[in-house]
């Protein structure tokens, strides 16, 4: 595990999506059954997921929150029988230190929160006292309420106020900056134009000197810049391809996608030509 992590700002790894939940934007149901979920997650495997990022709850725009208990009951047999067959890096996407704390015993190995540590203020503990990968990811308020007309003066501005304050509250609580990565949240309280915005300047949350990750996965703008009527989810393989190189071009060191075969072949091309770059550079 510790050998792929080491890859950050080498490769662009990719963290593969595995959504436990009825209600998910894209694949809501579909792995729920843990047979069906294990699958999934073998298939990811196999098509050259780095990381599996595993959520029990859905995070999409206007989703109700439900409870901790339920949320570890449909993360925690998936990560256990995971780990019957492999020791990839298990990313558990949650904002609760008892969801984050069960998932780590259970295998996991980074916490994904979007929240950057805000919803639960004994997550920072969990994780420091974990010392895991923790990720923190720029959201205006809760998912329910973060698309009720977002509006910013500098959206980069913004958030890297925003991460630069909860790296600041993650150092103290222990957290290793070393152990600290970055997603400034795309469609997490965002406009199309603040995504668009996001992705062209997506350089500039370099000054951070972390690990940047990014996740355009099938999300709603890609659909809608390309067609009058939106495309629905499953059509919107091309944009997340070209969002996802342009964000590696713009500095993302770890991408966060349900399809990851067809990613990862456009990710090689990308690291082949910048990353060979920026080593001959230095």
């Amino acid at each position: 595990m510790t050998d792929v992590l080491s890859k950050i700002g080498h490769q662009t790894l990719a963290m593969g999506i595995l959504n436990v939940t009825p209600d998910s934007f894209s694949d809501g149901g579909r792995f729920c059954d843990l047979e069906k979920a294990i699958e999934q997650a073998r298939r990811l495997i196999r098509e050259g997921a780095d990381i599996l990022d595993i959520g029990g709850e859905s995070t999409r725009p206007g989703s109700d929150r439900i409870s901790a208990g339920e949320e570890r009951e449909r993360v925690v047999p998936v990560i256990q029988a995971i780990r019957q067959f492999s020791q990839i890096p298990i990313s558990i996407d949650t904002y609760r230190s008892e969801t984050a704390e069960a998932a780590l015993t259970a295998g996991a190995t980074i916490i994904n929160d979007i929240s950057a540590l805000r919803l639960d203020e004994r997550m920072k503990y969990v994780a420091a006292e974990a010392r895991v990968p923790v990720v923190l990811v720029h959201m205006l308020g809760e998912p329910k309420t973060m698309q009720q007309n977002p509006t910013y003066q500098n959206v980069l501005g913004e958030i890297i106020q925003f991460l630069r304050e909860r790296i600041d509250v993650a150092t103290r609580a222990g957290i290793d900056e070393q152990k600290m990565w970055v997603d400034p949240g795309i469609g997490f309280g965002k406009k199309i134009e603040h995504n668009i915005e996001i992705l062209r300047r997506l350089q500039e949350l370099r000054i951070l000197n972390k690990p940047v990750l990014i996740g355009t996965s099938r999300k709603f703008f890609l659909g809608a810049l390309v067609s009058d009527a939106p495309l629905p989810p499953q059509d919107r393989l091309e944009g997340t391809i070209a969002s996802n190189v342009i964000s590696v071009l713009n500095g993302a060191d770890i991408v966060r996608v349900h399809d990851v075969q067809a990613v990862k072949r456009a990710l090689r091309i990308t690291d082949a030509v910048i990353r060979e770059a920026t080593a001959s550079s230095g």
